[in-house]
């Protein structure tokens, strides 16, 4: 359902994408790991729109998208979870989760869409009239995710939601996320904990300076050694 085919990006004279190329099916959970700095989320910001490759195509449901703005590639059903959260904290939690749904699509389901993210994080349905800023950080990520979910995406994209996270949090995050894919949404999965991601995920790509290097099953790679020494310490 995704193809991304030789991605190259500049910032400046600065190549950070160099020749990636990758894609997933419907119903998998994708991981990309590496280190900060690899460009993982630079790939992701080209999906999305918000950053445009110097060369380098993407098809998304078997059209090519890298040359739409970020809502028209929203409106396809390619929805990102930004790194950091990116709430609006002087909002509510619900104001943020029907921003979410702003499109007409979304908003048309909006109510039904609602009531499924309270059944994966019931205590948003608890936070409902909190401001967005004053939730844990572990609460704001289940805002976040839910934020992406109200727009129904048809793909799911993921940008580092165990940052700044409590060891339980980060497990509970991730049974959530495998619990999204099975009930239908592909996951592409943007994470520097690499124990989870590639737990969690059918297949990985890991990247290194701008290049994916490696490629495999989420397990496979687990037991990679340069995986094992690199990004697991051991």
């Amino acid at each position: 359902m995704l193809r991304v085919h030789k991605l190259h990006v500049h910032y400046g004279d600065i190549h950070v994408l160099k020749e990636v190329s990758f894609g997933m099916e419907e119903g998998e959970i994708i991981s990309m790991i590496g280190a900060n700095g690899a460009g993982k989320t630079t790939t992701i910001n080209v999906l999305s729109g918000l950053l445009r490759a110097t060369s380098g195509e993407v098809y998304f449901l078997g059209e090519r998208t890298d040359h739409l703005p970020p809502h028209r590639i929203v409106e396809r059903g390619l929805v990102q979870v930004p790194e950091g959260r990116q709430l609006f904290p002087s909002l509510t939690v619900l104001e943020n989760l029907e921003m979410g749904s702003y499109l007409l699509t979304a908003r048309q389901q909006a109510a039904q869409n609602l009531e499924k993210v309270f059944q994966l994080f019931p205590i948003l349905r608890d936070r409902k009239q909190q401001l967005a800023g004053c939730l844990s950080g572990g609460e704001q990520q289940m805002l976040a995710i839910s934020r992406g979910l109200m727009a129904r995406p048809k793909l799911l994209m993921l940008d580092e939601p165990s940052l700044g996270l409590a060891p339980l949090i980060v497990r509970n995050i991730f049974q959530t996320i495998r619990e999204i894919n099975s009930s239908g949404t592909p996951i592409l999965l943007v994470e520097q904990n690499v124990f989870y991601a590639l737990s969690f995920s059918h297949r990985g790509y890991v990247m290194e300076s701008g290049e994916i290097m490696m490629e495999g099953q989420g397990e496979e790679l687990l037991k990679n050694e340069h995986v094992k020494t690199a990004y697991l310490g051991v």
